[in-house]
C-alpha cells in the first residue's frame, strides 16, 4: 500500500527536484500540513485525509498545472499514467494505473475517476470503477490577496479494496500524501519561477 494515495489521485506525475535557485525564487508561503485519521462513517471504517500548502503562484496557474491530467504521470510518484477518456463540460472521466507498494509487494493499482471541475475554485472526485471500495476527494484554491498566490487545500476519504494494516496504515498513507503534495507544490513553483524568472 506504500505511495497508495499517489495512484488514487488525479494530480500525479515524477517528481523532478526543484533547483535550488528556483527554491530561493520561490519560497513557500507556509509549511505543508497533513493530517490522517481512521473514522467511522454509516459502519464502514475509512482514512480521512486533510493536507494544505501554498505557492506564490496565482489561482489560475495552480488550476492549469491541476487540471492538465495527462501530464500528471510527469510529476506524481507511482503514477504510470494518467488519461482522459472523456470530458463534457466542467465532468471529465479520467483513467490512472500506478503501482502501490507495501513492504516487498508491488501491486498494480487501475482506477476509474469522474472529476467535477468549478473553474479556478475546486474540483470534486469521485470513483467509478477500479481498485478501491470507496474513493472521494477535494481539491480546494484559495487565492491569499497579499501576496497574489493560493491556498491549496487537499481533502479525502477512501477505503482501500485491499487489506491495509492499521495503524501502520495510517503512517505510510500520511507519507504518501506528504510526497503527493510536495511533488504538487514543487511542480507549481518550478513552473512559477520559469515565467517570472
Amino acid at each position: 500500500m506504500k505511495r497508495l494515495f499517489l495512484c488514487l489521485l488525479v494530480l500525479c506525475t515524477v517528481v523532478t527536484p526543484v533547483p535550488a535557485s528556483a527554491q530561493a525564487q520561490t519560497p513557500r508561503l507556509d509549511k505543508l500540513k497533513v493530517d490522517v485519521k481512521r473514522i467511522e462513517v454509516d459502519g464502514q471504517r475509512m482514512y480521512e485525509v486533510d493536507a494544505s500548502g501554498s505557492v506564490l503562484a496565482p489561482p489560475a496557474s495552480v488550476w492549469k498545472t491541476l487540471t492538465t491530467y495527462e501530464r500528471m504521470s510527469e510529476f506524481v510518484p507511482d503514477l504510470n499514467s494518467c488519461r482522459v477518456l472523456s470530458r463534457n463540460g466542467n465532468e471529465v472521466i479520467i483513467e490512472q494505473q500506478g503501482m502501490a507498494r507495501f513492504l516487498f509487494i508491488n501491486h498494480p493499482i487501475h482506477l476509474v475517476v469522474r472529476a467535477m471541475e468549478t473553474p479556478q475554485t475546486a474540483i470534486d472526485i469521485a470513483l467509478i470503477s477500479g481498485d478501491m471500495r470507496h474513493y472521494e476527494s477535494r481539491w480546494n484554491l484559495y487565492p491569499v490577496p497579499e501576496t497574489g498566490g493560493t491556498r491549496i487545500v487537499f481533502s479525502s476519504r477512501l477505503i482501500p479494496g485491499f487489506y491495509v494494516p492499521g495503524m501502520l496504515g495510517m503512517a505510510m498513507i500520511r507519507g504518501d500524501i506528504e510526497r503527493m503534495m510536495a511533488a504538487v507544490l514543487a511542480r507549481i513553483d518550478s513552473q512559477h519561477a520559469e515565467k517570472s524568472s
